[in-house]
């Protein structure tokens, strides 16, 4: 394995792994270390895009695209590299998210109840997809037991309804 692959290899492990500690982290309410992990697991999985276009697909879209479609046939029967798009998509939507959080600050971030919702399942979507679907191995496992433990998390921090209501009191009126 050449250092190219090891590095867009290890930068998305780190990246993953620290995209778990992050949701566990603001699952648990725990805003600050949250933010912050979730700053440096973007900044690893964009080290993991240049080094992947860098050393793996020498900056061609085309050869990206034709990647994607050649492990998505390989999953599914199925020769399509529109995913490559998808993870267009997550990178945007990643990087504008840490953006408006450190821009907005912890209380504003937090009161984007349906957006917030919106781009985290997108990228626990993909998160699923990198790590089970397209995975092999022990990262499978490590994916699988890490969509659980997060799953786990967001069902025993839900707060009940009275409590939300509360909450929601004393949030910031305003835009936003």
């Amino acid at each position: 394995m050449t250092v190219g692959q090891s590095l867009t290899i290890e930068t998305v492990r780190l990246a993953a792994g620290l995209y778990v500690l992050s949701v566990a982290a603001w699952l648990d309410r725990r805003d600050r270390a949250a933010r912050l992990t979730w700053s440096i697991a973007c900044a690893l999985y964009l080290v993991h895009v240049a080094a992947a276009f860098q050393f793996i697909h020498h900056w061609s879209h085309a050869a990206a695209y034709l990647e994607t479609a050649r492990q998505t046939a390989r999953m599914f029967g199925i020769e399509w590299g529109g995913g490559l798009y998808f993870n267009y998509v997550f990178t945007s939507a990643w990087i504008a998210d840490v953006c408006w959080w450190w821009q907005a600050g912890l209380v504003r971030y937090r009161a984007r109840v349906w957006l917030g919702a919106t781009i985290h399942a997108f990228i626990a979507f993909m998160f699923f997809n990198a790590t089970v679907i397209f995975a092999r191995g022990m990262i499978r496992w490590l994916g699988l037991a890490a969509t659980f433990g997060l799953f786990w998390i967001a069902v025993r921090s839900r707060p009940s309804p009275p409590a939300r209501l509360e909450t929601q009191k004393h949030l910031p009126k305003g835009p936003g």
